[in-house]
């Protein structure tokens, strides 16, 4: 909703200079320390496909992506350098390069116009439709100037390709839950991401762990927990630099496991596998 996304921007503002906080009759909530040094703000901006009502330009509604990037950069953007960090975004929805290269023109010119140098804007690119695996080397490209790296979006990206290749007899997939992510296709994804990545000098980012706790039913949560574990134990062995949970409590399971890294990360780790298109299409 509009009152969503206008009090989601003034969260972030509030929290960027350490004045959120959140009463009820019950418990009041504050950061726990100063935001210098708590976990990274990233901005999920809308993707391309979606337009803002609530705002016309010219007499046609706004880019939502534009929107929620615009305000959110130009409010923020010097407080968060003041801080030893910047403006951060990860990006969604993405099927083509030159959806990349719009990223990238946007960036430069708001970079410009505030007067802070380019390059200061990092981008973490999601990974999350079939057309956007084929083109991994052209998005890196198009945002060399403020590319972080790309990010499996593991559940979307089932979802993209079965759309793309639905009325193909030949790609019929089974139930969700039976997919993956050792599936031949969601496996070839994977590595490809990652070696693409490495050989350009970013980060090859893991998908989500879907599980949440299950407060009332240990047995059940320690299988949940279980899965989260071996998930990010693959991501770790086939590469990834870093993973990413659906749910808080489950960050210290991921922090165990990447932290057998014993460096901050796997770039210098360029797997030699060869991903075929082919490979990508095999369902």
């Amino acid at each position: 909703t509009w009152n969503n996304m206008v009090y989601g921007q003034v969260n972030l503002y509030d929290a960027i200079r350490n004045q959120i906080d959140f009463d009820t009759p019950r418990k009041s909530y504050k950061l726990n320390g100063n935001v210098a040094n708590l976990p990274t703000i990233i901005v999920r901006p809308r993707g391309w496909h979606m337009v803002e009502k609530h705002l016309y330009v010219d007499d046609e509604p706004i880019s939502a992506s534009i929107f929620d990037f615009g305000l959110y950069f130009y409010h923020n953007a010097k407080e968060l350098i003041k801080l030893g960090k910047g403006p951060y975004f990860y990006l969604p929805k993405m099927e083509h390069h030159l959806e990349a290269k719009l990223w990238n023109d946007v960036f430069c010119v708001a970079q410009d116009y505030i007067g802070i140098p380019r390059g200061s804007i990092r981008a973490t690119v999601l990974i999350e439709t079939l057309p956007a695996a084929f083109q991994m080397e052209e998005i890196i490209y198009q945002l060399r100037q403020h590319s972080s790296g790309l990010n499996c979006g593991r559940w979307d990206y089932i979802f993209s390709t079965i759309k793309r290749l639905r009325n193909d007899p030949n790609h019929i997939l089974p139930n969700r839950d039976q997919v993956t992510m050792t599936s031949p296709f969601m496996d070839a994804y994977v590595k490809r991401l990652i070696n693409t990545c490495h050989r350009r000098g970013v980060h090859a980012m893991g998908g989500m762990a879907a599980q949440i706790p299950i407060k009332d039913d240990p047995a059940a949560n320690e299988k949940a927990m279980t899965k989260v574990r071996n998930d990010k134990i693959r991501e770790l062995t086939n590469g990834h630099d870093g993973s990413w949970v659906a749910h808080p409590a489950l960050a210290p399971i991921c922090n165990e496991v990447f932290i057998n890294m014993g460096t901050p990360n796997q770039i210098y780790f360029i797997p030699e596998n060869v991903v075929t298109a082919a490979n990508l299409l095999e369902t």
